[in-house]
């Protein structure tokens, strides 16, 4: 199984800007499907974005879509959530996570690895 490790996270003032990385170590990145989630205190983990195996498709949930870009590099197994304008409804821990079928999927239970998630705090 995948294991993958979040990077990137901190304290930045709304507006500003972050960028995550996941790194992938034992297997390639190259059969998932890839996708980012966040869990906010008191709420359900939220799906972010998603990417498929060969990075030529991606899917975003509304509150980030036109704020937020993922992108992969299987030549070095990393994927990465470009995080702009960001907003204190921002906040929380991103987790980073694999999905052993070429489809998006927005749904947690179908992704089968995960990574330990890096905190992001956006201040007003």
């Amino acid at each position: 199984q995948v294991q993958l490790v979040e990077s990137g996270g901190g304290l930045v003032q709304a507006g500003g800007s972050l960028r995550l990385s996941c790194a992938a170590a034992g297997r390639t990145l190259d059969p998932y499907s890839m996708g980012w989630f966040r869990l906010a205190p008191g709420n359900e983990r939220e799906f972010v974005a998603a990417i498929i195996d060969n990075g030529g498709s991606t899917y975003y949930a509304g509150s980030v879509k036109g704020r937020f870009t993922i992108a992969r590099d299987n030549a070095v197994n990393m994927m990465y959530l470009q995080m702009n304008s960001l907003t204190v409804e921002d906040t929380g821990v991103y987790y980073c996570a694999a999905r052993r079928y070429y489809s998006l999927s927005t749904s947690a239970s179908e992704y089968v690895a995960w990574g330990q998630g890096t905190q992001v705090t956006v201040s007003s």
